[in-house]
């Protein structure tokens, strides 16, 4: 057995001295929890309903043994709280209140809380504890981290049943209803001696000695070992910086290689700073007097989560009871006016028949068996031997039931229902109401005298809430993919990424999507499945509400009601909304249903196409183009006949010049050679020159390659054949 240190030492002394205070707190609120336990799942058997003296002298009577019944009224006014609770659960609802958190990422934090209720079942945890909490007065269930497999480092978070409330005990210092200040806990388990020694092979020495309990003595049996698990909060002085863009910062969070590099930037990125506390709880597993196993539980609270039915503290003594304890003197009443009734009529006999002793000589054999036996006939001597006419047998009057014992059973069911606030109607048996709506506001004022408890039930989740939101962001603190569930039950992949800059990122196929990409992304089946999640949970702050309200398979059910009644007056609906009357629907066949009536339904409507308002406005945007081209085209048609047009009316204009201006020359050179020379000369220059004469509406910059004269008109001789300047005539 390993050596205990002084620090060890400290931490038991410290653990047995809160436990002895505990003990001292609870003591009595524990015996009157266990008795209203005992009380409430009283029956014939157990005989936990009546007091242990009466029974005896009831069994021993010198007269014989009288009747004890047990008739348990209380057990149905119980479950009807308990059965309401079931139906209208308590929901974890998360919201984003800032540092970045947004409506999506609560959303998500909502959808992982929801898988983890669902993998642990969390269900019975809630119902055991409000069992408990309605039978008793209290009680408890826990948060606990496991590896998801032996081959993995990762770790779940798991919400576990606490199966006898009295093996918890909570600070007594408590100031919080819902237990979340408490500074310290304690769980207790018996642990077979053979698994024991199995987990803890070199503590197996520990087994019998002295332990966290009263005077010292010893819990542990031949079999079993008392293990107590002590979770203790403690405050440790920290810095909180408010950095430059916004954020804040502990100094606790800082890498400690950082740290230095941090103090150094200090004057540039803290706007501000200030001192702060912060909570780190511990966890010991404690065998007997010594520490066994130790660690650092993740979370800043301690793990136990209670439900209280109602909590009074009157001279400084506490005391908690749940709905049995007002009822338990009218039950009482009710089982021993029943066992007294049945004493009463069980003391009378038989009704007999009344006869003359000569009306049944020689038949004695049929009239003392009249009882038993059923005779067909039943012989008599009707005259007797004087003749005397002899009168038939006559039965007596049947035993009479005393009406004291009636009134006195019907006086303690009123009592019953008195002290409940619990009548006929919401027992569901028939009252003078004869409306539903009287019925229904009778049903309300039962719900209005026993809604407490299911109000500190929702207290008591929302608390799981808090507890969860400060756990995940520690525990799934690297890069993994969970499962989240939505209200419904359907589930779906989230990838955790606590490195990610946004709380939550939409990715198809790899790339980050806008929320139109996401659409068409989810409407494509090849897409469909490329579409991811990226989910940073430590980004933002969030806040949890706990919505009490029925099941959703009950408001499944109501939807499904409420959307048959709408259909059926107005049946055009069911064209565009018939999948999701048929969504709610629980009958084999309805998801098959549904898939067919959506394909029936215009793409626009189911959110997967163009939005009708869209696609009008592209049906005008292509009608414009089409005018547009149409309108183009006919002036391109205009422009080509009449540019052909200018270039015919161009052409005879400059052969009609050309014609003129020859005629011109030949009149010119019969008359003067000289002056012809100057006339070719002119003609020449005009002819090198960049563009031709009647080329006006050309660029005036635009520069264009020498181009061949036209070939002269018949009659004209070829410029290579006229006389070059300054030369004669040949």
């Amino acid at each position: 057995m390993p050596r205990e240190t002084a620090e060890e030492r400290e931490i038991v002394r410290e653990a047995q001295k809160r436990f002895k205070a505990c003990q001292d707190w609870e003591a009595e609120a524990r015996d009157r929890w266990n008795a209203d336990q005992k009380f409430a799942e009283g029956d014939s058997d157990n005989q936990y309903q009546w007091d242990e003296q009466q029974v005896q002298s009831r069994v021993n009577d010198p007269n014989g043994p009288r009747p004890c019944l047990t008739i348990n009224k209380v057990r149905q006014h119980n479950l009807q709280i308990l059965n309401d609770a079931r139906q209208n659960k308590a929901g974890i609802e998360i919201r984003p209140v800032g540092d970045g958190a947004t409506y999506d990422s609560a959303k998500i934090f909502e959808g992982i809380v929801r898988h983890i209720e669902y993998r642990s079942n969390a269900t019975e945890a809630y119902e055991a504890a409000s069992r408990h909490q309605i039978y008793g007065g209290w009680g408890y269930w826990r948060i606990l981290t496991e590896y998801i497999d032996p081959t993995s480092f990762d770790q779940d978070i798991k919400i576990q049943r606490v199966a006898d409330p009295l093996s918890v005990y909570l600070d007594p210092d408590i100031k919080d209803f819902d237990g979340s200040d408490a500074r310290f806990g304690f769980v207790f388990q018996d642990v077979p001696t053979d698994l024991f020694k199995t987990e803890h092979p070199q503590w197996k020495d520990v087994v019998g000695s002295r332990a966290l309990c009263d005077e010292g003595n010893s819990w542990d049996t031949k079999d079993h070992v008392r293990i107590c698990e002590y979770y203790r909060r403690r405050e440790i002085a920290d810095t909180l910086y408010a950095l430059d863009d916004g954020t804040s910062l502990l100094r606790s969070d800082i890498p400690p290689d950082l740290r230095e590099q941090f103090d150094a930037e200090k004057e540039t990125r803290v706007r501000a700073e200030r001192p702060t506390k912060r909570f780190e709880v511990q966890w010991f597993k404690i065998a007997g007097s010594r520490i066994v196993d130790r660690n650092v539980w993740p979370g800043q609270f301690v793990p136990l989560v209670r439900v209280i039915g109602e909590e009074t503290v009157i001279d400084g003594v506490l005391d908690r009871k749940g709905h049995t304890r007002a009822m338990k003197d009218a039950q009482r009443m009710y089982n021993f006016w029943t066992s007294a009734a049945a004493e009463f009529g069980a003391l009378q006999g038989k009704s007999p028949f009344m006869a003359p002793a000569r009306a049944i000589e020689g038949y004695e054999q049929y009239w003392n068996n009249a009882n038993r036996e059923n005779y067909s006939v039943l012989p008599w001597n009707d005259v007797a031997e004087d003749g005397t006419p002899i009168s038939s047998p006559q039965r007596a009057q049947p035993p009479v039931q005393s009406s004291a014992y009636l009134t006195g059973m019907q006086t303690a069911s009123n009592e019953l229902m008195l002290v409940s606030g619990q009548y006929q109607a919401e027992m569901g048996a028939p009252s003078n109401e004869r409306s539903g709506v009287a019925i229904q506001q009778r049903q309300r004022q039962g719900d209005n005298a026993t809604y407490h408890y299911i109000d500190h039930l929702a207290q008591a989740i929302r608390f799981t809430g808090r507890i969860m939101i400060d756990l995940i962001p520690k525990v799934y603190d690297t890069e993994r993919v969970v499962k989240i569930m939505a209200e419904s039950g359907d589930q779906s992949d989230v990838q955790v990424a606590p490195d990610a800059d946004k709380p939550v990122q939409k990715m198809v196929a790899g790339r980050p999507a806008s929320d139109e990409d996401l659409k068409r992304a989810q409407a494509d089946p090849d897409l469909r499945d490329k579409v991811a999640t990226i989910f940073n949970p430590n980004v933002g702050r969030y806040a949890v509400e706990a919505d009490v309200g029925p099941a959703f398979a009950t408001r499944r059910q109501e939807a499904f009601n409420a959307m048959s009644q709408i259909l059926q007056q107005n049946q055009e609906l069911a064209k565009i909304a018939g999948d999701i009357l048929f969504k709610n629907a629980d009958f084999p066949g309805a998801d098959e249903l549904v898939e067919r009536i959506k394909r029936t339904i215009p793409p626009a409507i189911l959110g997967q196409g163009t939005p009708p308002a869209e696609e009008q406005l592209q049906q005008q945007v292509q009608q414009l183009h089409t005018a547009l081209g149409q309108a183009m085209q006919r002036i391109q048609e205009q422009h080509d006949a009449l540019q052909q047009k200018n270039d015919r009316a161009e052409d005879g204009h400059a052969l009609d010049s050309y014609r003129a201006e020859t005629d011109r020359l030949k009149v010119v050179g019969a008359t003067d050679p000289d002056a012809m020379r100057m006339v070719f000369r002119k003609l020449l220059l005009e002819m090198m020159q960049p563009g031709l004469p009647g080329d006006a509406d050309q660029d005036a910059g635009t520069e264009q390659a020498p181009q061949m004269p036209p070939m002269p008109p018949q009659g004209m001789p070829a410029p290579q054949e006229m006389p070059q300047p300054g030369m004669g005539p040949a």
